[in-house]
């Protein structure tokens, strides 16, 4: 394509090529993004009903459901649909499209759960500041400061890669479009490309990392001077379900993208991609609903209140 000719669309090659797995793969996706679907969208209708949970804590449990619901949404119908018709083409824009949708909420989350890990801090080692921490302002801040910065981090990479000519082949080996799959096309040298997404990735997951971590490190410190134990299971109870989230978000993304693409296998990247876009945004809402006490109350409470008004219908 180096002789003028402009690539228009691509084509995905898939999870496999293997027609016997087609339908059990779809059913699988659908089962898992209905999981999703209901899973998040339950959690934000659950804390905008119930005024008890009007609190910083649930401000960014609903966002972090808001953001899984998003960028699961970014690649699973799409991925469903092909696998049910068979059509593997994707234009040059929806491509563009997806990457920017993706990085944009992948980022906000990272982000999230960084601002998440402070709150955890501020509850748990600053209990007779935590009014004054956690102003209205700072929430704000803390809530809308990652949108922002997935906004940035999602038109820097989209920007870098669509900017490359794209010659060696139209073929993406994977389900969607991700920057490392991309990459590899590109017609000359894509180390500029390669070292942006690292630098970029590189900051990202290390900023939210060392929050996170030194946010912890307090937090492990206080409850180890605790005297009380009932202090030490609220403390405990408090933070479990954040670090559970925070383990396998990380784990998965700095697998896939803090390594050059020449150390990349598809075949990893996709099993590894499967996870973090599909099973991820699954589970977040499980972990918190099934260990969150006042989650539970909540829902309990929001569904005697609908059998109740049928009841009375």
């Amino acid at each position: 394509m180096n002789n003028g000719t402009e690539v228009t669309q691509f084509i995905l090659l898939g999870i496999t090529d293997d027609p016997d797995l087609q339908a059990p793969l779809f059913i699988t996706f659908l089962l898992i993004y209905t999981i999703t679907l209901w899973g998040n969208l339950g959690m934000i209708l659950l804390i905008c009903m119930d005024s008890q949970l009007h609190t910083p804590m649930y401000c960014f449990l609903g966002n972090l459901s808001l953001v899984d619901f998003c960028y699961s949404s970014a690649v699973t119908p799409t991925v469903m649909v092909r696998l049910l018709t068979g059509d593997t083409v994707i234009s040059y824009n929806d491509c563009a499209a997806q990457m920017f949708f993706f990085g944009t909420f992948a980022t906000v989350e990272n982000y999230l759960l960084a601002s998440m890990a402070y709150y955890h801090y501020a509850a748990v080692c600053k209990p007779l500041h935590y009014a004054t921490t956690m102003t209205t302002g700072v929430c704000a801040l803390l809530v809308i400061g990652p949108y922002v910065i997935g906004f940035l981090n999602a038109c820097i990479h989209v920007g870098d890669i669509f900017s490359l000519t794209f010659c060696k082949s139209n073929m993406v080996h994977h389900f969607f479009c991700d920057v490392p799959a991309l990459t590899v096309l590109a017609c000359f040298d894509s180390e500029i490309s390669e070292l942006v997404l690292l630098c970029v990735e590189s900051l990202n997951i290390i900023f939210s990392v060392m929050v996170i971590g030194t946010s912890y490190m307090f937090i492990f410190v206080t409850i180890l001077k605790m005297h009380s134990a009932a202090g030490h299971r609220k403390a405990v109870s408090t933070c479990a379900s954040h670090f559970t989230a925070v383990s396998i978000f990380y784990g998965n993304f700095s697998f896939m993208y803090l390594k050059p693409s020449s150390s990349h296998s598809m075949n990893t990247d996709k099993i590894a991609s499967v996870f973090y876009t599909m099973v991820i945004p699954m589970l977040n809402p499980l972990v918190y609903s099934l260990r969150d006490t006042e989650v539970k109350s909540a829902f309990l409470k929001v569904t005697s209140a609908f059998f109740c008004w049928r009841h009375d219908f």
